[in-house]
């Protein structure tokens, strides 16, 4: 059975530089506009904070890279859009991230430069611009403290406000609705590298019962990649994990009832009706197919002009090899006739020769060569001689057109090439995205969202459990599959008592309201407001220092201990101890000094 639908393609699609922007006036007056950075793990989203219509969006959208050789300089890095091709580079990258947290704070650097000057910030030393940046929920405070003092140390900004993206999300989609800012909800969000299941209390993040998953996008791309590459074993170059990052986004869906939607594969005509043709590019011909007679005739005319200009030039260098080597033969018998004996006899034992009878033998055949070579050359080239130096004749070629056409058919069986290189997405349309919620069809043990989800719920009483479930939130670039928010309905009514309510409901834009929440946030909070971080806080309280607010993580101080003062005050009490005068036994007196 042929299938008559539409074969879809592959985009491959490759970055462009980005310009470097010029800065608007709205943004430097009256005062310095905040620049809004969503430093996610896949791409990095970065644009201004300034209330006007043409700056409304994100100016600046990349892949959150840098390509740097072994032993490159700094300055021949490429970071983002300059690289055009991910995939010939692809063993080169560099990430700042280990899963979601940032670690590599030298690639971090090299983002921040990429993003500062394509912005078209030109302040030597400095950026005069509050910024805004993203962070994971429940970010180790080293990982702050980094941050920090890459920007106040190295780019001197003068504030900085840390937020955690899924809840800038959830803090704009409650601002466009109108709802209460200080509203209880559950937050699912999933990224490149994990998801996460966040309860809001009244808010603000209740960290302590925080979750995460360690499953993301990239799993799943990665997956999908093994999935076709044992599929098709003959186009495992061609099944890069660029092209399988379109085919999750474009081509895949979330199963409300999997085992029920697997069973529906079984039958050829739903398989027939909702299979999907990809077409890999391709080039060439496939092994075995015969040509035509006609372009047969065409590589061998091609074949003959290229050992003709072959044996063309090679006549022209032996030709002149000649001519130089009768000019110094010649010169060699004007000696003879001027009367230079001694000259002469030291000239022919460097030419190995014996006498002038055997110069000149030798001066008349160079000179008939060069003459034969001087004619050949005016006159046409035969193309059935053979080339001097024992090259193939060429008149070879030339007997293959006496042999008779054989026919197509009788060569090779008829097959359509380009199906060939087509993938064919069935199952794997659903399979793929279903490891958000069984981890363990990739072999991971761990619970999947639905059953992080209802291991978060039950660290509250049931009312709180309500409010919760009435606020139900999924956000993140890995929750755009088509049929995921009636999943997570269909799980949570099984997963809920009987008769209970609960409200599902997905971010407008997954993937950007992380950004447009930061803006917002900047917008509502000037520099006077909670939650900006001064460079007088940063200096005062240390890197790791946070200012909470409605979309940040939660506070906790690090406790350090002073084991050098106690040791000092313990040495202390004990030479005084020591200098009195040792009257009377007491052993328990001791202790209790020390103690």
């Amino acid at each position: 059975m042929s299938n008559k639908r539409s074969v879809y393609t592959f985009d491959d699609y490759k970055c462009s530089p980005d310009p470097v922007f010029t800065v608007e006036r709205e943004c430097l007056e009256p005062c310095p506009a905040p620049i809004v950075v969503d430093n996610g793990s896949f791409q990095c989203r970065a644009g201004w904070a300034c209330g006007v219509s043409q700056l409304d969006q994100p100016r600046l959208v990349f892949r959150s890279v840098a390509a740097r050789s072994r032993g490159a300089a700094r300055n021949g890095a490429h970071v983002g859009n300059d690289i055009p091709n991910l995939e010939p580079l692809r063993w080169t990258f560099k990430s700042a991230f280990d899963r979601n947290l940032v670690v590599n704070f030298d690639i971090q650097e090299l983002i921040f430069d990429y993003v500062f000057m394509h912005l078209g910030i030109n302040t030597q030393g400095h950026v005069d611009h509050p910024v805004v940046i993203t962070e994971p929920p429940c970010n180790p405070l080293h990982c702050r403290q980094m941050m920090s003092e890459l920007l106040f140390e190295c780019y001197g900004v003068p504030r900085v406000a840390y937020g955690v993206d899924s809840l800038y999300s959830f803090y704009y989609n409650n601002l466009s609705d109108g709802a209460d800012l200080a509203s209880t909800g559950l937050v699912v969000s999933s990224g490149y590298h994990c998801s996460h299941v966040l309860p809001i209390i009244n808010g603000r993040l209740d960290a302590s019962n925080c979750k995460r998953v360690n499953l993301g996008g990239g799993q799943a791309a990665a997956y999908l990649q093994r999935l076709l590459q044992l599929k098709y074993p003959a186009n495992q170059t061609a099944i890069t994990l660029s092209r399988m990052e379109e085919l999750l986004h474009q081509h895949s869906y979330v199963a409300q009832d999997y085992q029920h939607e697997l069973e529906k594969w079984r039958s050829p005509n739903f398989y027939e009706r909702e299979v999907h043709r990809v077409q890999l590019p391709f080039s060439g011909r496939a092994a075995g197919v015969c040509v035509s007679l006609e372009e047969r005739n065409e590589r061998k005319a091609q074949q003959l002009r290229r050992l003709q200009e072959i044996n063309t030039r090679r006549r022209e260098e032996k030709l002149q090899e000649d001519q130089k080597r009768l000019e110094m033969l010649l010169s060699v018998q004007e000696l003879l006739e001027d009367g230079s004996l001694e000259l002469f006899h030291r000239s022919l034992v460097e030419l190995n020769m014996d006498s002038a009878e055997e110069l000149q033998s030798y001066i008349h055949k160079l000179s008939m060569s060069v003459e034969q070579n001087r004619l050949m050359k005016t006159e046409p080239a035969e193309v059935d001689q053979p080339a001097e130096d024992g090259s193939e004749m060429v008149s070879d070629l030339n007997q293959e057109n006496d042999e008779p056409e054989k026919t197509t058919s009788a060569i090779q069986p008829l097959f359509n090439k380009a199906e060939y290189h087509q993938l064919f997405m069935g199952t794997e349309r659903l399979r793929v995205p279903e490891i958000l919620f069984q981890p363990s069809l990739i072999g991971d043990e761990q619970m999947g969202l639905m059953e992080t989800m209802q291991f978060v719920l039950e660290q509250y009483p049931p009312e709180q459990q309500e409010a919760l479930v009435k606020n139900v939130f999924l956000t993140g670039g890995n929750l755009q599959y088509p049929g995921l928010k009636e999943r997570v309905q269909r799980d949570l009514l099984a997963i809920r008592p009987f008769q209970s309510h609960f409200k599902v409901s997905l971010a407008r834009r997954p993937a950007l309201d992380a950004w447009f929440g930061a803006c917002e946030w900047a917008l509502k909070n000037p520099a006077e407001a909670q939650g900006w971080i001064s460079r007088h806080d940063y200096e005062e309280n240390g890197g790791e220092y946070l200012k909470e607010h409605c979309a940040s993580n939660i506070f906790i101080p690090m406790k350090l201990n002073k084991p050098l003062a106690i040791k000092q005050t313990l040495m202390g009490k004990c030479l005084t101890d020591m200098s009195l005068p040792d009257t009377t036994s007491n052993d328990k007196d001791s202790d209790i000094t020390l103690s």
